[in-house]
Parts: structure tokens; C-alpha cells; sequence
């Protein structure tokens, strides 16, 4: 259903530069498939751990841990890749999170065993996904119509952002916390199918090798790429446990419905901003953008601490919807050119993945250390600070496309 709508809305108005665009369409419907899987459970996670009596600091801890792993899987993930095909890797990842959720399910009953199960599988999968997914988008897509094609993929997840959290809070308030993981699991199951139809975009069978690739050239997207996973913890984890621990400490399963609420009122905006960025990334203002987008989002962190109560709660989702919106497309778009002029297009995604890893392993241990030294309340409040300084690294990018 998804791949039919998506073919309908789009096929007569775009050309594509390497694949037909029956394979655009099903990469669409596979991301949004699994967008809506991990948003259903995953964006609950950490909230999850938190109620069923796991403390922050080992919430922290495992988060940090965690993205370590992720670190030296990144190149585990480039070599399948090369090996394998990147449709291929986001097929095994789709595969590999159905038992990472299963098991987060069981946590209750299994304790730390459980867990470290989960986050192993959770890990590979998200790994072997971004890396494949950087990979297969960037080949695939076109050069005057990358704006527009990520707009569009941007509005698809945000669609899928905004409706899951609020279907996953209904079934944890009717039917226990639990039970979104299972169903998660089973929405990952579908997710794999639009996959098994095309054939791989790139070339199978590869090396990966380092010789030859420009860092001097891309080695400040490397360091922006620092900000992107710091900012990546701070808006997704450290948020959800600010809301959870800070302004509704008492709620108990209605906190799920909440926090996918709140978090779900920003999907017109979303949408909104989605399409007009894409035109100003095709319009050759993507610079201009990223940098405003930047210093946006730098604001809407050193304001979250401030942020008590539902309203102030929306004003700084739909803030923030406009500013990452605006930082993600332009910053991919400048990514994705990086990897076409390097020459070394998986290399160059499997470090980029690797260091987004470690700035979010960067922004757990930031976030451990405020609530070690500071408590849990003002720990967390000290750390949105500290991120939204962080976060400016995303700026220094300097990449070739949006150069004069």
C-alpha cells in the first residue's frame, strides 16, 4: 500500500540518476516502515527502563556503552555493505531488531540479561541500517532533485514519527508497556519485504579501503558529524528522561501517551518545513540554511531546562522540529555530495556513522557525569546547556557544495 501511493505521487515527476523508481519507492516504504517500528517502542525505551526501577545513571551508563559498541560496528557494517549490498544490510538489520525488541519485552522477567541481549542485537541492526541505508540514498538519488527527494523522505518519517508514538502510548496504557515492543517487532517483520523485490544498487563484492580517500577534504565533516550524534542523545534520550523525571515525575503508563502526544502535535510543522527546505537545498541555499538551522537548535537546547508543563513542552518540540528538519536535510544533502566527490563513497559513510557513535557515546557520559555530580534534576538541566554549545559543531561542516 505505502509503495503504491508513493509510486503514485511521484513517479511522473522526478528522474532518477542510477535506479528506477520502483527501487526509490520501496526504500521509502521500507524506512517508513521501520521508522514507525522503532518509534513505536525504541522512543520509549529509556522512559521503560526508568519505570520498571532501573536508575538514570545506569539508564546513562548502557546508552554510552552502547553507542561504543555501535563505534566499532560501523565498520563491520561498511565491509557487509561492500560485500553484501547496502538493500541487503538494511534487509539482515530489519531482521536482526525483531529479536531486540522481543527480548526488551522480557526485561521484567529475564533483568540484565535481557538487556544486554537487546542492546546487542539493537546495535547491529541500527548500525548495519544507517550505514547501508547513508549508503543505498546516496547512490540512488538524484543530483538537481536531492532536496525534494529528501523532503519527501523527511515527510514520510515524520508522518511515521508522529502517528506511532501516540498508537504505542494507547497500547501501553491499555495493554501494558510491553506489549508495544512485541508489536514493533512484528512491524520490523513487515518492513523487510519491500526488500527482497529489487536488486542492489552499487557494485557487490568490494573492498573497502582508505587509500586514496581525501581527508583533508572531509575530514570537518568528520567533526560536525560529533555534533550530529551529541545532539542525537540529547533530543531523543535525555529529553524524554528531562520529561519523565522532571516535569511529570508521578505519571505512571499515561506517561507513554504523554510523551508520544507532545511529541506528536509538531508533524505539521514537520511537513510544512520538509517541503520548503527541500526547495531552498535545490536552490543552492542549503549552506545558508544549515548555519541558521545550527544556531536554532543551539537556542531551543539552552531553553529546554525552562520548558515545565504541556504548552511550554510543544513550543519547544515545534522549535526544535524546525530547526533539526532544517539541519538534517541540509547537512545530508552536503553529506551525501561529500561521498560522491570522495570516491570512496562507502568508506567515507562507514567513519561518518562511526563518529556519530561516539558523539553520542560522548553525550551519555556528559549527561552521566551532570547527574553524578548535580542530581538527576539539575544534572539534566546543567546538560542541556552543555549540549547546546555541542551541538555548534554541526556548523563547521564547510561542505564543498556549499561553498562560493
Amino acid at each position: 500500500m505505502f509503495r503504491n501511493i508513493i509510486y503514485a505521487l511521484l513517479e511522473r515527476r522526478h528522474f532518477w540518476r542510477y535506479a528506477s523508481f520502483s527501487e526509490i519507492a520501496e526504500l521509502y516504504t521500507s524506512r517508513t516502515l521501520r521508522v514507525i517500528g522503532m518509534n513505536l517502542a525504541s522512543g520509549f525505551a529509556s522512559v521503560y527502563l526508568l519505570k520498571i526501577g532501573y536508575s538514570l545513571q545506569f539508564i546513562l551508563l548502557f546508552w554510552a556503552g552502547f553507542y561504543v559498541f555501535k563505534v566499532f560496528i560501523a565498520f563491520f557494517a561498511g565491509s557487509f555493505a561492500a560485500q553484501y549490498g547496502p538493500k541487503h544490510g538494511i534487509l539482515i538489520s530489519n531482521l536482526l531488531y525483531i529479536p531486540a525488541m522481543i527480548m526488551l519485552g522480557f526485561v521484567p522477567d529475564l533483568g540484565l540479561s535481557a538487556i544486554i541481549i537487546w542492546g546487542v542485537f539493537m546495535a547491529f541492526s541500527a548500525s548495519i541500517y544507517q550505514v547501508c541505508y547513508y549508503i543505498d540514498f546516496s547512490k540512488i538519488k538524484s543530483i538537481s532533485h536531492a532536496g525534494k527527494e529528501l523532503g519527501f523522505m523527511n515527510i514520510l518519517e515524520k508522518i511515521a514519527i508522529g502517528i506511532s508514538p501516540i498508537v504505542g502510548g494507547l497500547i501501553a496504557l491499555f495493554f501494558g508497556a510491553q506489549v508495544i515492543m512485541w508489536a514493533g517487532a512484528a512491524i520490523f517483520a513487515i518492513a523487510a519485504i519491500p526488500l527482497l523485490i529489487s536488486s542492489e544498487p552499487t557494485r557487490t563484492r568490494q573492498r573497502i579501503s582508505f587509500r586514496g580517500l581525501p581527508f583533508r577534504a572531509v575530514y570537518r565533516s568528520f567533526i560536525a558529524q560529533t555534533g550530529v550524534g551529541f545532539d542525537v542523545v540529547a533530543t531523543g534520550h535525555i529529553w524524554s528522561l528531562f520529561i519523565a523525571i522532571v516535569i511529570f515525575p508521578n505519571l505512571t503508563n499515561e506517561l507513554y501517551l504523554t510523551i508520544g502526544s507532545l511529541s506528536s502535535v509538531t508533524i505539521i510543522t514537520a511537513i510544512i518545513v520538509s517541503y520548503a527546505y527541500g526547495k531552498l537545498i535545490d536552490r543552492r541555499r542549503g549552506g545558508e540554511l544549515l548555519i541558521a538551522s545550527v544556531v536554532v537548535n543551539g537556542v531551543v537546547h539552552a531553553f529546554r531546562p525552562f520548558a515545565f508543563g504541556a504548552a511550554p513542552i510543544v513550543a519547544t518540540n515545534v522549535a526544535n522540529e524546525l530547526a533539526t528538519t532544517g539541519v538534517t536535510m541540509s547537512y545530508m544533502r552536503g553529506l551525501f555530495d561529500t561521498a560522491d566527490l570522495s570516491g570512496h563513497r562507502i568508506a567515507y559513510l562507514m567513519i561518518i556513522d562511526a563518529v556519530s557513535n561516539f558523539g553520542a557515546a560522548l553525550a551519555c557520559l556528559a549527561a552521566f557525569a551532570c547527574v553524578a555530580a548535580l542530581g538527576s534534576n539539575e544534572g539534566l538541566r546543567i546538560f542541556f546547556f552543555i549540549a547546546a554549545a555541542v551541538v555548534l559543531l554541526v556548523g563547521t561542516a564547510h561542505f564543498h557544495l556549499y561553498r562560493k
